[in-house]
């Protein structure tokens, strides 16, 4: 059965989707519209829903399964889908979130059992159990997360598997540069996310929580380090360097970091993020490429289409 992803622009579509996410809107006319973020297993696309109605809202709101029917048309480089119709699925037609939710190839367990090993590299105590302690408390939703909303890892595990990636290529780079210190930079690699899990709501129809938009996941770890310093009475420069590792890893201020690298490891920490991040879109774009074609453009990559050549 084919998937969202196998569709090209000019085909129509019929198909059983999640919605993503649903926004209400209102044109210059004065016209009510909803956008809809739609997916399968295999990604997501834009559509626009118009002249809806206040019950739209409760009929089409995120998180709901619908049948869709429409045609994918290119809108200013960006993949979009038209609708023609769409409707609520029924309960007896037997179709479930799990079957429409993308998630990391990988299980959570695998990834996590990935992720201990890291551990065994580590030899300051403190920063090794302040590390293990949080990773601890936030166990079960750090395995199922996504890393965002929208963009990079979106999916089911995407948060870990985001971690697990960045992980191997820390350990890359430590092993090419051995005077960064592992320690900072592992467990900077661990924790500089984790606060997403208070940030966002979950691996289903993701949206920001009250905490999540007051706060933001950067400042939610940095309190988090210093709480699990008091209960595990760990006192020292390496809950500040740990701190800092999660408010500089955004790299600019511009970008939502409160502070700019003033650690090596800092440094590198904000190169990794940026790099898989980036990796994982353009993977993602490219593989719903044919060789020889243009992706369709991506925002967080200065809105650029990129080539996929056509050698092996």
């Amino acid at each position: 059965m084919k998937k969202l992803a196998d569709y090209k622009v000019g085909e129509s579509i019929d198909l059983y989707l999640l919605i993503k996410q649903s926004i209400k809107g209102v044109t210059q006319q004065g016209s009510s519209f909803m956008t809809l973020v739609l997916q399968d297993k295999s990604g997501d696309i834009e559509a626009k829903l118009w002249d809806t109605k206040e019950e739209h809202a409760l009929l089409y709101a995120a998180a709901s399964i619908v049948k869709v029917g429409g045609e994918l048309h290119d809108y200013r480089g960006k993949n979009q889908l038209r609708i023609k119709t769409i409707r609520p699925v029924k309960e007896d037609e037997g179709i479930s979130i799990s079957e429409l939710v993308p998630s990391a190839e990988k299980s959570k367990e695998v990834l996590l059992e990935e992720l201990m090993q890291y551990f065994f590299e580590m030899k300051n105590p403190h920063i090794q159990r302040i590390t293990r302690h949080l990773l601890k408390k936030h166990q079960s939703a750090f395995m199922t997360y996504p890393a965002a909303t929208k963009n990079h890892h979106d999916y089911v595990s995407g948060l870990i598997d985001h971690v697990v990636s960045m992980l191997k290529l820390g350990k890359a780079l430590a092993d090419l540069y051995p005077s960064l210190n592992k320690d900072l930079l592992y467990a900077g690699i661990i924790l500089h996310d984790v606060g997403k899990v208070v940030e966002l709501s979950g691996p289903i129809a993701t949206q920001y929580t009250i905490e999540g938009n007051l706060l933001g996941h950067i400042t939610i770890m940095v309190n988090e380090i210093s709480k699990a310093a008091d209960e595990l009475e760990i006192a020292g420069e390496e809950v500040m360097l740990l701190q800092h590792m999660v408010l500089s890893h955004h790299g600019k201020e511009e970008w939502g970091s409160p502070k700019r690298p003033m650690l090596k490891e800092a440094e590198i920490l904000h190169y990794i993020d940026n790099i898989d991040a980036k990796m994982n879109m353009l993977d993602r774009a490219l593989g719903k490429t044919e060789p020889g074609e243009f992706t369709e453009r991506i925002f967080p990559l200065d809105n650029r289409s990129f080539y996929k050549p056509g050698i092996e």
